[in-house]
């Protein structure tokens, strides 16, 4: 393989190896300093982070608030005092070695106003911060303000242009680097556009290409571009090093760090990583944000995949093929199906999916009445972790509320990816990961159950394996 030759990152220089944010205390202070401690960037998540008390112990994130904005300004107090806290894990950690980033979600909730504080209340202590889940166009005016580089997630060449016209171009010495997150093969949240088809991935490398002419064009000739989704054997992508096309580049590694020694994850999510195999991760669009994302198949996908199926059209009056009456709810309120959904009603409920939910699509979805009750309870609880959430129906606005239906086809993402991170069970919760999960278990590194420290996964990437 090619020289892995240093580049310089956040104003050091450094391995060209980028330990990628994930979601909730996935990528930890524990993960992200160690990775930097390898001469890497390491990269924790500064989405709803952990806080310890003075035992070393995780505080719990339990909410006390009667109403959703009460328990919204809670969940930013959490957010804020655990993302402080993994900064000075990562920072003591790293040994001054590397660099340490922060990554956010700009679609969380209150995400500026939990930025500011924890650059304020981490002065020093973190190098950059990444960002994608949407257009951050605010985050290289509040980086700037704290002198901290900022990493803008993208996923093709018009968004960065579009990002740069608006935002960028008044702080260019600001911008440590443009990380494209590949839509096909990412893990987590994934930037596909409406002119993209879900079904047909194309390669990375000319859409990189064309971002390194937009970027030059900018005169952004020097500012690295860090190919993330994907990443595997580094030898795969030779074709990127020394390449004129593509001009200075590093690799970030999203799903690989999950299996190491330092990783927060749980034991029983390690040894499920090691049993996936091709195409047990699903890009799929149940998300409550509206995005498409990927995550491994097990019973709670798959759940969200029969509750999606189970579902027909209606009108609240008869109109055209709509003229099979149905009764819905505890009153039995009549709407109007078709004859040949009519039927496929009476069959799920006869199967005991007799609970029938609406969507804001005008459509009925049929449940269990467990599932229905959990449904409605996690949509009474929310929390506002978004900006604004399709499941709930909450909304960072004055009236605390999209202004559509909740929609019963999503689940609660905070719930969930608060219990898998905290929990055992990695059947009925959520896990996301990349679509190479499955060479764990493929991968010679990896054979008789190994899992490595994160040096030793780096010294391993270094080799081009």
């Amino acid at each position: 393989m090619k020289a892995l030759n240093p580049i310089v990152i956040s104003g050091r220089e450094v391995l060209p190896l980028v330990e990628g944010g994930k979601g909730i205390s996935v990528s930890n202070g524990e993960s992200s300093g160690a990775w930097a401690a390898a001469g890497g960037v390491g990269t924790f998540s500064g989405v709803n982070a952990d806080a310890r008390d003075m035992r070393g112990e995780v505080i719990p994130q339990t909410y006390q608030g009667r109403t959703r904005r009460e328990r919204h300004e809670e969940l930013i107090a959490f957010a804020i005092g655990g993302a402080v806290h993994q900064a000075r894990v990562a920072w003591e950690t790293a040994g001054a070695q590397g660099r340490i980033h922060m990554n956010i979600l700009w679609e969380m909730a209150a995400a500026e106003r939990i930025l500011n504080a924890v650059l304020e209340g981490a002065k020093g202590l973190i190098h950059g911060v990444t960002c994608g889940a949407g257009m951050p166009y605010r985050i290289a005016e509040i980086s700037a303000r704290y002198g901290v580089h900022y990493y803008p997630i993208i996923s093709s060449a018009r968004a960065f242009r579009a990002l740069w016209k608006r935002a960028y171009h008044r702080f260019q010495e600001w911008l440590g680097a443009v990380v494209y997150e590949d839509p096909w093969l990412a893990g987590g949240h994934n930037g596909l556009s409406n002119a993209e088809d879900p079904l047909k991935p194309e390669s990375p490398l000319p859409r990189i290409v064309e971002l390194r002419r937009q970027m030059n064009e900018f005169g952004l000739q020097k500012t690295p571009i860090i190919m993330a989704g994907g990443v595997w054997y580094l030898r795969e992508w030779e074709d990127f090093l020394d390449n004129p096309d593509v001009g200075p580049v590093a690799f970030q590694f999203g799903t690989r760090p999950l299996l190491t020694q330092e990783s927060p994850i749980s034991p029983a999510w390690k040894k499920r990583l090691l049993t996936l195999q091709s195409g047990d991760v699903l890009l799929h669009r149940f998300s409550p944000t509206g995005f498409y994302s990927s995550a491994v198949r097990n019973d709670f996908l798959n759940e969200l995949d029969e509750r999606s199926h189970r579902q027909v059209a209606f009108t609240a009056t008869p109109v055209g093929e709509h003229t099979e009456a149905f009764p819905v709810g505890a009153r039995g309120r009549l709407v109007y199906l078709t004859s040949p959904d009519k039927a496929h009603a009476e069959a799920w409920v006869a199967q005991g999916f007799v609970e029938a939910l609406r969507t804001p699509d005008s459509t009925l979805i049929f449940v269990t009445p467990a599932r229905a009750e959990q449904i409605h309870r996690d949509q009474i609880d929310c929390m506002g972790c978004l900006s604004a959430c399709q499941f709930s129906n909450w909304a960072q606005n004055e009236e605390g509320s999209t202004g559509k239906k909740a929609d019963p086809r999503s689940f609660c993402i905070q719930k969930t990816l608060q219990d898998i991170s905290h929990g055992a069970d990695v059947e009925n919760q959520l896990m996301f990961a990349g679509h190479n999960a499955y060479r764990f278990a493929e991968d010679p590194f990896y054979s008789n159950g190994f899992v490595p420290t994160v040096r030793q996964l780096v010294m391993r990437l270094q080799t081009g394996d």
